[in-house]
């Protein structure tokens, strides 16, 4: 085949979405951002992935590239082997054909994925986890969610809902969580449950509401409040962590998501913390992830070239 191909790949989230034509070997030649405006809709929201999509394609073509297939990665549940996205509470999906939708509008074919999952994939395959085999990667911002990589493959589970490791109980007797149990890591050691703990231990002393970055940033400069709650999140996270390690035995653990943008105020003390719980474990790598918002275009472009793989099996690394 000529090297004139590339992947049309949309990471939608709910906010916004990050489009980028991508060649086979990794390299993103284009990116775009585009509104999402998940208020208007998920019909409308649709619409606008199938024109963002169809308009990427016909700028690739004018380039004198040739698309080869269509990589979409959306929040919420995902079944990717019928390409629906099930739920969505960002973007407001509920049983949505995408791929299908995607295929007749575009003429590709076209891969349906987790946005978790595809930026797994792509650090595992591309970024901070490549060349370990067993890569769990964890994104730590609003919420928690995890993907479990083994082999440059991504583990979808039974009902698409695989790597739901933000709701593995860590206090029993802790805040309660979105999906409505007490306890869950998600509701302890998320970007938003950092500071909310804050903002509800520093009571009305508080000048306005401070993010998860700057709880950090207050740590680090020794305020005893800050630095409670900052240890606080990364006890329950080492312990979310620790069960992980149980489950999968990885090599690697890749932490990406706004909080892991703390850097070593989040890895050294998560470090000792996850070395504290080790028994017969074999302790695994813990790094901070590499590729950075191009994560989840990257896996949506990855999950492409897997769908196309069957004509062309060395695309598959």
């Amino acid at each position: 085949m000529s090297d004139d191909r590339v992947v049309v790949a949309l990471d939608v989230g709910g906010t916004g979405m990050k489009c980028a034509l991508v060649r086979p070997d990794g390299v993103v030649i284009r990116t775009e951002r585009h509104p999402t405006d998940a208020a208007r809709g998920p019909a409308a929201v649709v619409g606008t992935i199938l024109e963002v999509a169809g308009g990427l394609a016909d700028k690739a073509r004018a380039d004198g590239l040739t698309p080869i297939a269509v990589g979409i990665a959306v929040p919420g549940v995902v079944d990717e082997a019928r390409g629906v996205a099930v739920w969505s509470a960002n973007v407001g999906f509920r049983d949505v054909p995408l791929r299908d939708l995607t295929v007749t509008r575009l003429g590709l074919p076209t891969a349906l994925g987790h946005d978790v999952r595809v930026g797994g994939l792509a650090e595992a395959r591309l970024g901070a986890g490549r060349g370990t085999g067993h890569v769990l990667f964890v994104a730590i911002g609003t919420g928690i969610a995890a993907a479990h990589v083994v082999d440059g493959t991504a583990a979808v589970g039974s009902h698409g809902a695989a790597g739901e490791i933000g709701h593995i109980l860590v206090r029993p007797d802790g805040p309660r969580c979105g999906c409505g149990r007490p306890g869950c890591l998600e509701a302890v050691s998320s970007a938003a449950a950092i500071g909310r703990r804050y903002a509800q231990l520093a009571g009305g002393t508080a000048d306005a509401p401070v993010t998860a970055a700057e709880v950090a940033e207050r740590a680090a400069a020794g305020e005893p409040l800050a630095g409670r709650v900052w240890q606080e999140a990364i006890e329950a996270l080492a312990d979310g962590l620790a069960s992980g390690q149980a489950l999968f035995d990885v090599a690697t653990i890749v932490l990406g998501g706004g909080l892991a943008q703390a850097g070593d105020r989040l890895l050294t003390p998560l470090r000792a913390a996850l070395h504290e719980r080790m028994t017969f474990h074999r302790e695994p790598q813990l790094v901070a992830a590499a590729l950075g918002d191009e994560a989840g275009c990257l896996g949506a472009a990855l999950l492409a070239l897997d769908a196309v793989s069957v004509r062309d099996p060395q695309e598959k690394r």
